[in-house]
């Protein structure tokens, strides 16, 4: 069986941080890439800059992607994805402190898979954080050839 790979799209610490710890307590992936900015993201997931000698087809089992990012926000981050043919159907989790009807518009529109957002409470974020991977790293279904 493959190696299930995270992508974290995070730039606050603390929120990255909470979730690589929920994540490692439940064992659920095998691999957690974080890249702190949309544009490290994308230079990952499509092998460049930095990136260039990874192997583009090694993709994630899911993509935790935040909204409000330096350089490169997640909305552009979620088109780019979905406006590839390499990258369409990796699921992304739209994870974010926004609350706003726009943001939660927008994303499903651009191809979100979900949009959860961050609980305040640390409790609860481990908890929305392992649920999270329960089901997207051991529930969810990947199209064939990605598994």
């Amino acid at each position: 069986m493959k190696q299930k790979t995270v992508l974290l799209v995070e730039d606050n610490p603390d929120d990255e941080a909470l979730t690589l710890r929920a994540l490692r307590k439940q064992n659920l992936a095998n691999d957690i890439v974080v890249a702190r900015d949309g544009q490290e993201a994308l230079d990952w997931l499509f092998a460049e800059g930095e990136f260039a000698k990874r192997d583009i087809n090694d993709l994630p089992q899911v993509i935790l992607l935040d909204l409000k990012l330096p350089k490169v926000n997640g909305l552009q981050v979620l088109e780019r994805l979905r406006a590839n043919p390499v990258t369409r159907n990796v699921p992304v989790v739209v994870l974010t402190s926004s609350n706003e009807e726009q943001d939660i518009v927008r994303s499903y529109d651009l191809g979100a898979n979900s949009y959860v957002r961050k609980p305040v409470d640390f409790e609860q974020f481990l908890d929305a954080a392992r649920e999270l991977g329960l089901f997207w790293l051991v529930l969810n279904e990947v199209p064939y050839g990605r598994e």
